[in-house]
């Protein structure tokens, strides 16, 4: 097998991964995905190490002395479970079928490219959550509809503070103190709203359930390093919804709110 060939396999193997990653998979599956391909096309040794920031992938054919290694450096991440399971797909079909690699890549970039859920469904199921939410909590109907509304305002400020890159610590901080904020005014304007309820509400809307599930499972799958790293950032994440929710609460507390 000649050096363009071999990269040919690399790049559509870690281009397979790097979707995933980014998608919020699971480390263990990434690197199984990356070694599935690689061996489909005929290469013997593939060692692939995967974190949340990186991807680092040699292989080698077994009558050939050299050793193709390339590192792929992974920036962002949201959850995308639709692309997760498409490019699963993608990979039982490349090893089971005789697809070729150029097909291929064609396939992963459509994955990549293809445009998510539109917006006013994802705000709208956004917000159905946050009230819901907050009648599990205990919330009563006017926290139902008053979460509706916050929850779908603090998704489209999220998704805004998204699009001009601000981190996630920043990002959850500003959220909850919004919907916070949005709880206390609402408390103070309509009779029989509660504002712990719908805080409690929106602030399950941004919990980082899938980092926590994924650190678990990379923990139980001895992946300890790529476990420790998501766990950190599920608790960073966690740390800025409290305190942004928690800032705006005592501030208000302390100037004794609105008056009418």
């Amino acid at each position: 097998m000649d050096k363009k060939r071999q990269k040919e396999i690399l790049i559509l193997a870690i281009k397979a991964g790097k979707i995933m990653m980014k998608s919020g998979a699971e480390i263990y599956r990434v690197e199984d995905t990356i070694s599935r391909i690689c061996l489909a096309c005929g290469i013997d040794h593939v060692n692939v190490f995967a974190m949340p920031t990186g991807i680092f992938v040699s292989i080698n054919i077994e009558d050939e002395d050299d050793t193709v290694t390339y590192v792929k450096r992974i920036t962002g991440s949201e959850t995308d479970l639709r692309k997760i399971a498409e490019v699963n797909r993608f990979s039982r079909e490349f090893t089971t079928t005789d697809l070729s690699v150029k097909d291929g890549m064609k396939m992963l970039e459509e994955i990549e490219n293809r445009k998510p859920v539109a917006f006013p469904v994802r705000g709208l199921a956004a917000a159905v959550v946050t009230g819901c939410f907050a009648l599990i909590f205990g919330g009563a109907i006017p926290d139902f509809f008053v979460a509706f509304v916050a929850g779908f305002g603090a998704y489209a400020f999220s998704r805004l503070l998204q699009r001009s890159e601000i981190n996630f610590f920043i990002r959850g901080f500003l959220c909850t103190a919004f919907t916070s904020i949005c709880a206390l005014i609402a408390e103070t304007l309509i009779p029989g709203v509660s504002y712990s309820f719908v805080v409690m509400g929106c602030i399950m809307l941004f919990v980082p359930g899938v980092a926590i599930t994924n650190s678990i499972r990379d923990f139980l799958s001895g992946d300890m390093l790529s476990g420790l790293a998501r766990l950190t950032e599920a608790f960073l994440i966690g740390i800025s919804l409290a305190a942004g929710a928690g800032v705006v609460i005592k501030l208000w507390t302390m100037t004794g709110g609105i008056t009418l």
